[in-house]
């Protein structure tokens, strides 16, 4: 299989190649707008490097994992498309032209037009979206399933920024789409010492099959610690899920109980997240070589930035949004 790498820098270096090149048989190109990067990259994995898209592109990959920065994703995409490719995987978020703590409705409406160019080549989109691979996230899925839980009723979370855009995507991949939103933002922005900076917002929302929720988006969490907490409350259960590597808290209301779900604490939360990767990576090459559809489509990054635009939106005005009527999907 021919795998073309689109931007070499550290989230490509440090967690997509290291698993093609250990697990994968898979033949690697790459192009990078800085040269010297991807030649280190193919110097290191093998493969070899493109001076332009152009001549990437003539070699026919299978695929192209777009890892560009987000700032710049939609216009790398854009310019890819021009080649009909058959496939195209994303990082997260989709589009974000002034970083993922501060995303846009235009956004929403880049990743749109992105989409709706892809559909018009015939190019088949997904998104990486690691999250859904932790393995307490899929053992949460298990639970759901196995347990009759019920109709979700609540949701609530608290997320650091640099998971803000998987952690939507988890609240719709458990609970479906979001039918309306109102969301209220700080007054000023806050930052971490690194110099990024964004407003506090903290939005409730009602999903399409009738559950509330509340979800509260800041830079302020202790980078050192828990970056999200999840919990989702059930009609016969609650299920809480907290940071890459933190336990997994299981409310049983018919028995009684609590029961709590701990990984092997011989990991960091580092290698949990850089094997969330391999995972993801996995079902994706698998889905291409048995002819079906991605494990996460395209169409959930835009999605996530619906959810995304409809807060900046209901912030700025002051109101409730429709997100189907305000932001449709539909490409």
């Amino acid at each position: 299989m021919k795998v073309a790498i689109v931007g070499t820098g550290n989230v490509a270096v440090h967690s997509y190649l290291p698993y093609l090149v250990a697990h994968e048989q898979v033949d690697l190109s790459y192009f990078s707008r800085t040269r010297a990067k991807s030649e280190e990259a193919a110097n290191r994995f093998g493969g070899w490097t493109a001076d332009s898209l152009e001549e990437l592109m003539a070699d026919n990959p299978d695929t192209v994992l777009v890892l560009t920065p987000e700032t710049v994703r939609d216009d790398v995409a854009l310019e890819l498309l021009e080649f009909k490719p058959k496939r195209m995987f994303f990082e997260k978020p989709l589009v974000a032209k002034h970083g993922q703590a501060n995303v846009t409705e235009e956004d929403f409406r880049l990743g749109r037009v992105l989409l709706q160019q892809a559909q018009a080549v015939h190019c088949e989109t997904a998104m990486v979206f690691n999250y859904r691979y932790f393995a307490q996230v899929a053992h949460a899925r298990e639970l759901v399933q196995r347990c009759d839980l019920g109709r979700l009723m609540n949701v609530s979370a608290l997320v650091h920024y640099a998971c803000w855009s998987h952690c939507i995507d988890l609240i719709v991949y458990f609970g479906g789409p979001i039918a309306s939103l109102a969301a209220l933002a700080s007054s000023e922005q806050r930052g971490r010492s690194n110099g990024e900076q964004a407003v506090d917002v903290a939005a409730s929302f009602r999903t399409e099959g009738d559950a509330s929720g509340t979800i509260i988006g800041t830079l302020a969490l202790d980078f050192a610690m828990p970056l999200y907490e999840l919990t989702l409350s059930y009609e016969r259960g609650r299920i809480s899920l907290r940071d890459l590597d933190g336990d997994l808290e299981y409310v049983d209301y018919r028995g009684h109980k609590i029961e709590t779900y701990a990984l092997s604490r011989n990991t960091s939360r580092w290698d949990q997240y850089n094997a969330t990767f391999a995972a993801s990576l996995k079902a994706y090459l698998a889905s291409i070589r048995a002819g079906g559809p991605p494990p996460i489509p395209g169409m959930a990054g835009l999605a996530e930035l619906q959810v995304e635009a409809a807060m900046k939106r209901s912030i700025r005005e002051l109101r409730p949004v429709n997100l189907a009527e305000e932001f449709p999907l539909e490409i």
